[in-house]
């Protein structure tokens, strides 16, 4: 594959060398280009020779710069072409359960695996074929891996799709060339747990070292199901009986590979009704971006922020949080203010009206459901919200309101906040 060259930029190493926009890239040091992957893998050495055709004509120009330093060469698109788009209808799929009406990028079901290595994305393994495989191997990428079940037979069901079982034949090859993965379960009650998750967890176990991780997440249901194939969310027992389960799993792993290996996510202990495990517990928080010790980390940094801290000023600001963490944070304020009788904060609980009250998750709280639940509270000088809610490029909320509509709805200034215990303390502290 060739791509059209978009820009150079400025100072980069082939700025002032005669590549121009609108040149076609098709070789890098004598291989061909497919897409980002390869431009990034060949062009790290540190002299580089590329491939171009300028009004026609084919030509080649010798590059010198530092290892691993960028070319400087823009395309289209960040992957060099079109993202992959997912070729599986997982049960569980939560995009197949969103509200009609909602901006398009929204519905798109992502499954590319450049983006497992580029962005942390996880992928299913089913859009790749064995010559991908072998690039893989060949540039030893460490891979993100939606795994769910090593029953090929339950996999397939569960993906709806009748290769998804035979690409866990990957894994294998992955493990066997030393590349390394996380993997993530998506735990649905009475299909892949119970003895199922225990020959999954067995499984990826026998291909250590090369897991680094193991991540088990409940199945997010929102209300938009009908249709769709009957599932259930974990109750207190059910999730009290998974963390046993994974538990006794650490156990072994820890003897044998001096690692957990496996975590559940925080919302079975929430939703078993247990303490959630010292930090220690998930040892470096490899799968912190999959719920894995996430709270139990902001309450660390909170606490640790709140102990350093000598004398705070005035404030008088409001939190919204998702029923999820709403009795952490509650608890997390009341110590403070216990401590600065000049502090006031409040903590509002938002109820996810627009996608159902099962979704519980502070990062899918919808604009509209703050306004229509807060319109009549005491907010104070500002309204405190998770950067979790907001488009990572735009300030927009999943239903497309913008800050500062809430904020002329609410009359209140919003602040957003990222999940660090730190900057909760700092923006509740008026710093």
């Amino acid at each position: 594959m060739s791509v059209e060259i978009r820009s150079v930029i400025n100072g980069s190493p082939v700025s002032g060398k005669g590549i121009k926009p609108g040149d076609v890239l098709v070789t890098v040091n004598g291989h061909e280009i497919e897409d980002v992957l390869d431009y990034m893998f060949y062009s790290s050495e540190r002299i580089v020779k590329i491939g171009v055709i300028s009004n026609g004509e084919k030509k080649t120009f010798t590059v010198r710069k530092n290892e691993y330093d960028d070319l400087g060469l823009e395309f289209e698109t960040f992957l060099m072409d079109k993202k992959q788009s997912c070729c599986n209808k997982c049960i569980f799929c939560f995009i197949d359960q969103m509200p009609p009406g909602m901006r398009e990028t929204l519905y798109f079901k992502d499954d590319d695996a450049r983006l497992s290595f580029l962005q942390g994305n996880y992928v299913t393994l089913t859009n790749l074929d064995q010559k991908d495989i072998d690039r893989i191997i060949k540039m030893k990428l460490a891979i993100n891996i939606s795994v769910h079940t090593t029953n090929p037979e339950l996999r397939c069901m569960m993906m709806n799709n009748r290769f998804a079982g035979e690409k866990l034949d990957y894994l294998r090859q992955f493990a066997e060339a030393g590349i390394s993965m996380n993997c993530q379960i998506v735990l649905c009650p009475g299909i892949n747990d119970g003895a199922e998750l225990e020959r999954t967890l067995a499984d990826l176990g026998k291909l250590m070292p090369n897991i680094q991780s193991i991540a088990v997440v409940p199945v997010g249901l929102t209300k938009f199901r009908e249709g769709l194939y009957p599932l259930t969310l974990f109750d207190r027992e059910g999730a009290g009986k998974t963390i046993d389960l994974i538990e006794k799993f650490q156990k072994d792993f820890l003897e044998k590979y001096d690692t957990r290996l496996v975590f559940p996510a925080d919302e079975f202990y929430i939703t078993a009704e247990r303490e959630l495990p010292p930090a220690e517990f998930y040892e470096d928080y490899s799968q912190y971006e999959n719920g894995v010790g996430m709270m139990r980390s902001l309450i660390d940094e909170f606490e640790n922020a709140a102990e350093d801290a000598e004398n705070v000023g005035n404030s008088d600001v409001s939190i919204v949080t998702g029923e999820l963490a709403y009795k952490f944070i509650a608890e997390m304020v009341e110590k403070v203010r216990e401590k600065w009788h000049n502090i006031n904060c409040r903590v509002y609980k938002i109820r996810n009206d627009f996608f159902g009250e099962t979704i519980t998750v502070t990062g899918l709280i919808t604009a509209r459901d703050i306004i229509e639940q807060l319109k009549d509270k005491p907010l104070g000088d500002t309204l405190l919200i998770s950067s979790s809610m907001i488009k990572a490029d735009e300030d927009i909320f999943l239903d497309d309101l913008s800050i500062n509509d809430v904020e002329n709805a609410l009359g209140v200034k919003i602040r957003k906040v990222s999940n660090d215990g730190y900057e909760l303390f700092d923006a509740i502290t008026g710093n």
